[in-house]
């Protein structure tokens, strides 16, 4: 028996082409959103229960943690969002060949670079 299948597997080795990464991103950003989720309904539920509620809101969303947190959730909506265009592009047969698939996928790398800095400088 001729057994040529690799006995331990280094995955830093492997080198994956740009719109895999995309997409693979595009599905960690959505994990992200759906976890970011809970946090932006608590802070919405405590901040409607009365005065002391929004107040506590208020001082919660001034540290350093806070504003990280909605910068991380609103950077992984972004890219979501780019991604998810360049995903409906893609259903209806726009830059499904190697070449304008991995333009569509530098696009939206650079698209959401610039969202997610013009999103930091929103937040702090």
């Amino acid at each position: 028996m001729n057994n040529n299948r690799p006995v331990n597997l280094d995955l830093g080795k492997f080198h994956f082409p740009l719109p895999a990464i995309t997409s693979i991103l595009h599905r960690i950003s959505g994990i992200i959103i759906f976890v970011g989720v809970a946090f932006m309904l608590y802070g919405l539920q405590l901040s409607l229960s009365g005065e002391a509620g929004f107040s506590r809101v208020s001082e919660l969303l001034d540290s350093f943690l806070a504003k990280l947190i909605v910068w991380g959730i609103l950077s992984a909506l972004l890219y979501h969002l780019v991604a998810g265009i360049k995903h409906l592009l893609m259903d209806v047969g726009i830059g499904e060949e190697l070449e304008t698939g991995r333009l569509a996928s530098k696009i939206t790398i650079g698209v959401s670079v610039v969202l997610i800095v013009l999103a930091g400088v929103w937040v702090w």
